[in-house]
């Protein structure tokens, strides 16, 4: 939904804080100067909340011995400077970011690993296959043979491990080929399969080590001949390796340092609050703040307290955050308008923008008078103060904000219509109010009765069906199928039924078109009006089959409804006509009474007096005439179509700084 038409309440986080009990004060100090944080009711840690400070400990523990683990593949030190103010980050953003570089480490240390085990294989293969080379040259498939009759394994001894092996070896060793080392025999046995288990045994009873023959197709001596290459291909590898691991830990090294240094310090916390939620030292202090100020409060805190939990969550569905209203600078002061309906629900839709646009063009049309407009921005500005018992709360700036819009509006409009104090520049200057409006058309449709009438309805028409339109499209969102229909409904027979029954009840045409081509409209209406008793039945039940005519005539209700918009704005323009009459009448009389110049002054002054108390009067009671049918328009025939509210006002808890306060007055 487009935010300049209906807007939502800014995201909140709800937040748990725990402290030490002899910190409490300063914590609630510093919730205070903050002015972020609407407390709400808490009570001690829950287990599912110390199970959570575990928990959260747990992963910090774990990400700080990733993070050693990661630091481990430096090969030589490194100095990083961490700035003055270590950042702030959550801690399930942290762990990840840890684990996905320990991820990425993790397997460049295994493929240099791999690689050097690769080397290790080589250098032992080498060692003992070379002197064995001088005996034999088979194909390494030959080294570790298995068949139906015969296995083949070559096998390192000591001297004399060899000497019992071949003592002991017995009937099921056919043959073996060995060569000498310094301290080692290595040996290729050729034995009987089904002594397998038996020969095996006694080798490893005897200390023997098996050497790891690759499954590679080659000889013994082409082995020995391709080993330098193969060894250096294995170097550059694990090499290769060894710098993209250097390279990766390098690269983020400043952010890895950084985040061992956040979470050694909120280890430390959680360690302390471990204890202390066993221990009941802590205090919890619960309650809601927007996310755009989420950081600031975090941050705040966090500096302030050495000890302090701070836990910030998106609300559940049983969670019942508060609203923080979030409208431009021109249309928040409206917000007072909508409160005084009902406060939006969190996640529901602020019709805030909506209501400022209507609320100030109804005001101003039913005002409609530059003088009185005037009048009502003096009032706002120098008066309302006094008017109220706390002056500098943000409700009373806001409200003076809304008069200040909706006597702007009044004031265009009576100039557009060149009203000014009713008929006074005609009355007493003998100019025609048509010369004195900036534009014609305007004052020609606000000044004939019937003309406004129906300018009325017509704005009430749209004001109505913008109401339906929302309705139907939070219908849609909110996937009710009674709503929809009933809505679809509503405007196929607004399309259709009202040229119709203007055509055959008044014959009046709306449309140019042949009587048969009216005649047609019968089936869509039917249609429409199928929708709506279907629509009000799925909503009602049986009741819906009964009160689905409401849902028609009540369109003829609402739309004659915006008929005040002209009553009041002719009444405005009357009354103020009469009292410039009557003003003059009373001056007419006591320049008969009272002869010569004194005649003169004395109805002068009258006249003026009576001027300046009749149209204050006036003023006041056409503004507040505006301001209560502006209300009616907006609330009962239009907000009460879609919109429910039944939210929180968000009320932070602040330290109130007053500019101005009154003292000794005695009661």
């Amino acid at each position: 939904m487009i935010p300049l038409i209906i807007n939502s309440p800014e995201s909140m986080y709800k937040v748990r804080l725990a402290s030490l009990r002899d910190d409490i004060s300063d914590t609630l100090i510093d919730l205070q100067s903050a002015g972020m944080l609407q407390v709400e009711p808490a009570g001690e840690l829950t287990e599912e909340e110390k199970e959570s400070i575990i928990h959260r400990k747990e992963q910090s523990s774990a990400a700080l011995l990733r993070i050693q683990d990661i630091l481990s593949g430096l090969t030589s030190a490194r100095e990083v400077y961490l700035p003055e103010t270590l950042p702030e980050k959550p801690l399930e953003d942290i762990v990840s970011f840890i684990s996905d570089i320990h991820e990425q480490c993790t397997l460049l240390i295994k493929k240099h690993e791999s690689a050097e085990a690769r080397i290790s294989d080589l250098q032992s293969m080498t060692q003992y296959l070379q002197p064995l080379a001088t005996e034999i040259d088979f194909q390494f498939e030959d080294l570790h043979y298995t068949g139906e009759y015969l296995f083949t394994k070559v096998l390192v001894f000591s001297h004399d491990s060899f000497r019992h092996f071949t003592e002991k070896a017995g009937p099921g060793l056919i043959n073996n080929i060995s060569a000498e080392t310094d301290s080692e025999t290595v040996t290729l046995i050729i034995a009987r399969t089904h002594h397998r288990q038996n020969i095996e045994k006694l080798a490893a009873d005897l200390g023997a080590r098996e050497l790891n023959i690759p499954d590679k197709d080659m000889s013994v001596s082409i082995f020995l001949k391709e080993y330098p290459s193969m060894r250096d291909a294995f170097l550059l590898e694990a090499a290769r390796a060894q710098d993209l691991l250097v390279k990766t830990i390098e690269d983020r090294l400043e952010e890895i340092v950084v985040c061992r240094e956040i979470l050694t310090a909120h280890n430390s916390r959680l360690s302390v609050l471990e204890q202390l939620s066993y221990l009941n030292y802590a205090t919890v202090i619960e309650g809601w703040v927007p996310a755009s100020r989420a950081d600031d409060l975090s941050s705040l805190l966090k500096q302030s307290q050495e000890y302090l939990l701070v836990e910030m969550t998106v609300p559940t569905q049983k969670d019942e955050p508060p609203s923080e209203l979030r409208n431009p600078s021109l249309i928040r002061p409206f917000q007072v308008i909508v409160n005084l309906f009902s406060v939006p629900r969190y996640g529901d839709w602020d019709p805030t923008p909506i209501v400022a646009y209507f609320f100030a063009f109804f005001f101003g049309l039913m005002l409609n008078d530059s003088i009185y407009s005037l009048g009502l921005l003096i009032t706002a500005r120098f008066f309302l103060d006094k008017l109220v018992d706390d002056p500098d709360s943000p409700g009373v700036h806001l409200f003076r904000r809304v008069l200040y819009i909706s006597g702007s509006s009044g004031l265009v409009f009576g100039l557009l219509s060149g009203v000014h104090l009713g008929d006074f520049p005609t009355k007493y200057f003998n100019i025609s109010i048509e010369s004195v409006a900036m534009v014609a058309w305007v004052q020609k449709k606000l000044s004939d009765p019937i003309t406004f009438i129906i300018l009325a309805l017509i704005i009430g028409m749209v004001h109505v069906n913008i109401a339906h339109i929302l309705s139907l499209i939070k219908g849609v969102q909110e996937r009710k199928t009674g709503i929809i229909l009933s809505k679809i409904g509503l405007f196929i027979t607004e399309v259709f039924g009202i040229p119709y029954l203007l055509r055959s009840l008044l014959n009046i045409d709306l449309l140019s078109v042949d009587a048969h081509v009216y005649a047609m409209f019968v089936y869509p209406l039917a249609i429409g009006l199928l929708f709506v008793i279907i629509g009000s039945f799925m909503q009602m039940g049986f009741l819906g089959a009964l009160f689905w005519i409401f849902d028609l005539t009540g369109i003829l209700g609402d739309v004659m409804s915006y008929s005040r918009l002209a009553g009041v704005g002719l009444a405005t323009y009357y009354l103020a006509s009469s009292f410039n009459l009557l003003s003059s009448w009373f001056s007419s009389i006591i320049a008969g009474v009272i002869p010569g110049v004194a005649g003169v002054i004395a109805a002068f002054i009258v006249g003026t007096v009576l001027l300046i108390a009749l149209h204050t009067f006036n003023m006041l009671l056409s503004s507040l005439a505006a301001f209560i049918h502006s209300l009616r328009l907006c609330f009962v025939e239009f907000l009460m179509k879609f919109y429910e509210g039944g939210g929180r006002e968000y009320s932070p808890f602040h330290a109130q700084l007053r500019k101005k306060v009154v003292v000794g007055i005695r009661s």
